[in-house]
């Protein structure tokens, strides 16, 4: 086990909000990451991507750092513009 795996459950362990959102804040996290990944396997700047979703730099910017508030139809036009495939799961838990 990583240290961060370790303080994770450390903090989870103590401290009850935390462990309450750390899943949803960690899956949000996740999401941030990929989209950035894939656009930048794409080969595009943010001021690029942003020009194609007729948007700004800082809107990019904002979805791939605080996915949190993303909209489907956003996800739609952002994998659209990247040619990448989007999949949606819903599962009960």
């Amino acid at each position: 086990m990583s240290d961060l795996d370790k303080y994770i459950d450390s903090r989870k362990n103590r401290d009850t909000e935390f462990s309450e959102n750390f899943e949803t804040g960690y899956d949000n996290f996740k999401i941030g990451v990929m989209l950035k990944q894939m656009r930048e396997k794409s080969g595009y700047t943010q001021e690029e991507l942003a020009g194609k979703l007729n948007t700004k730099k800082s809107a990019i910017s904002r979805i791939e750092n605080h996915a949190e508030d993303i909209r489907l139809s956003t996800l739609e036009k952002y994998a659209r513009v990247l040619g990448i495939k989007l999949n949606i799961s819903i599962a009960s838990n």
